[in-house]
């Protein structure tokens, strides 16, 4: 019995879209028996509060009957589609996260999500009933548990404290499930397709059947998916995987994955998998797993939202050196546009740098210097702010300046802005509201300033050094103020990034941080520009997740609190 996984790019409330998406997919996979798509395929992941639309979900219907007739008239194969159910009790939450059977011209079944998650980006309990009983799919002979996503991440020899007190995988294979097929949705973070891997192992040679997993592709809003969709055999050897951060569609074959195979001279030898695998090469190294989510995401971000170029605010330093980098290889160098906005305080190198990242990467570039505005808000302030000497709120004033001037080009021409800031900034409130916040997308919001030199030299070293050496060598500045540098206001940044990890990502208290050897009062002073900065982040552009923690829909602080 072939099964063909289909690892689609669907956009969010687009039904239509997507059934058509999905039909093609199957198209592409003759001769299989069945086909299954990924966690809430058609209407796309994540739906949010369009689940709370009565007619958003009715309408997923009609579009899912009428897939389910074009496959009958097609000759198309049994399909597995993740969509929205009505729940039609009187109890509970309104729908169920469901996979329909569609067969012989109409729906024929529908198998429900068991476990339902509400931590960091997730929140189903919100709109789902969980499912009450293991579901098991009779077809061509063989029996099929169908889980979707979460479902599979409850084994109790996988976690220290489970959060679930039942484990659908064992309710499956009890049942009498012969293999387990997973629809995911799950997002990327750098490193997380490794532990994917490893626990779907595990899983299969625990219970001794094939399993099957598919995974959503694509970026929607925050949240980057990255496919790599794949098939692990009775044994729990690696026996397919579908192509990262592209859309693909894997089959695999259950008579051979359930095959006890005796190894291979070539998986003796420590080979990767059985002699049967069709294994798409990937790169796991963090820099290249951060880079493709980057491209992908905002490519995403900008066609889905409906635009075809982004502006950005060229400053000759890292990080709009790398957002640059980034969109030239998401929407082409044409669809790219670079602002230098040159000041008093800036050097004559970080204009060099600037156009001579712009001429590697054949963006297009304009420059309006901002000193003559600057000029024009200190004569209309000096009233207010006579016998006052000058602070941060000039510094401020620049950036709004700068601000103010790209989202007028974004106005006038339709580009998306992007906004530049990295995580470490963002953490600590190293940032102007209304000024460098700005605009439509955060696109390395989520990635330390270590993170950002370590993905740009990895760029560089295949890029022919596309971002100058000295943007890379020279110390980080704003250049808001004479011979200003971030360290005059931050640690430096191995110790500020080392310290904001353990915090933000590992959960760690100032005493713990303390005790791993980082001085007590920088400490207590991060911390403290961490919970002041709450407000900022509140009101800033959204950004692309990448790591276990990011500043987006997971992350829910409260801005008027104390003592945390």
């Amino acid at each position: 019995m072939k099964i063909a996984l289909l690892q689609l790019n669907p956009t969010v409330g687009d039904l239509r879209g997507n059934a058509r998406l999905i039909a093609e997919a199957v198209r592409r996979a003759p001769g299989v028996d069945l086909a299954v798509t990924s966690e809430l395929a058609l209407l796309g992941y994540p739906p949010r509060d369009l689940l709370l639309n009565a007619d958003f979900v009715q309408r997923s219907w009609s579009a899912v009957e009428d897939l389910s007739r074009l496959c009958r008239e097609e000759g198309l194969p049994p399909l597995l589609v993740g969509l929205a159910e009505r729940n039609p009790g009187d109890v509970g939450r309104p729908l169920f996260n469901s996979a329909a059977l569609l067969k012989n011209g109409r729906v024929e079944g529908s198998f429900r999500k068991t476990l339902l998650p509400t931590y960091d980006v997730f929140d189903e309990d919100r709109y789902f009933e969980p499912a009450g009983q293991p579901q098991i799919l009779e077809i061509g002979g063989a029996k099929l548990g169908v889980s979707i996503c979460e479902d599979i991440w409850n084994d109790r020899d996988l976690w220290k404290r489970r959060r679930y007190h039942t484990d659908p995988v064992e309710e499956l294979v009890a049942a009498g499930a012969q293999a387990v097929i997973n629809l995911s949705a799950s997002p990327f973070t750098a490193g997380k397709q490794l532990h994917r891997e490893a626990m779907l192992s595990l899983l299969a040679k625990k219970y001794a059947v094939p399993f099957l997993y598919v995974n959503q592709v694509g970026g929607n809003d925050d949240l980057i998916f990255d496919g790599r969709s794949s098939a692990f055999d009775s044994q729990g050897r690696l026996a397919a995987r579908g192509r990262g951060f592209e859309p693909d569609v894997v089959i695999a074959d259950l008579a051979e994955l359930a095959c006890q195979f005796s190894p291979s001279p070539e998986a003796e030898a420590g080979a990767s998998g059985p002699a049967y695998a069709h294994i798409a090469e990937d790169d796991f190294t963090p820099e290249s797993e951060i880079w493709r989510a980057l491209v992908l995401g905002l490519r995403d971000y900008v066609h889905k939202c409906g635009f075809k170029g982004v502006l950005l605010g060229l400053s000759g330093g890292i990080d709009s050196s790398l957002v640059a980098a980034i969109a030239a290889s998401a929407l082409g160098p044409e669809n790219v546009l670079g602002v230098l906005m040159p000041s008093p305080f800036t050097s004559r190198a970080s204009l060099d740098d600037a156009a001579c990242l712009a001429e590697r990467l054949v963006i297009r570039t304009i420059t309006i210097p901002i000193s003559e505005i600057m000029e024009s808000f200190d004569r209309e302030l000096c009233g207010p702010f006579q016998g006052l000497a000058r602070d941060v709120t000039e510094e401020n004033i620049q950036a709004r300046i700068r601000g103010n001037l790209l989202m007028a080009l974004s106005n006038k021409f339709g580009l998306v802005l992007l906004t530049t800031g990295n995580k470490s900034e963002l953490a600590v409130g190293y940032c102007t509201i209304y000024g460098d916040m700005s605009g439509g997308l955060a696109v390395i919001s989520d990635l330390p300033k270590t993170a950002v030199y370590r993905v740009s030299r990895w760029y560089n070293s295949w890029s022919r050094e596309a971002i100058p050496a000295s943007v890379l060598e020279k110390a980080p500045t704003a250049e808001l103020r004479p011979h200003q540098k971030d360290e005059d206001s931050l640690p430096p940044y191995e110790i500020l990034d080392g310290i904001l990890e353990r915090y933000i990502e590992l959960h760690q208290s100032r005493e713990e941080i303390v005790s791993q050897g980082f001085d007590g009062a920088t400490v207590s002073r991060v911390l403290g520009l961490v919970k002041n900065a709450e407000f900022k982040r509140r009101q800033a552009a959204p950004g692309l997740k990448v790591t276990d923690r990011a500043f987006g829909s997971g992350w829910r602080m409260p801005v008027a609190s104390r003592g945390w």
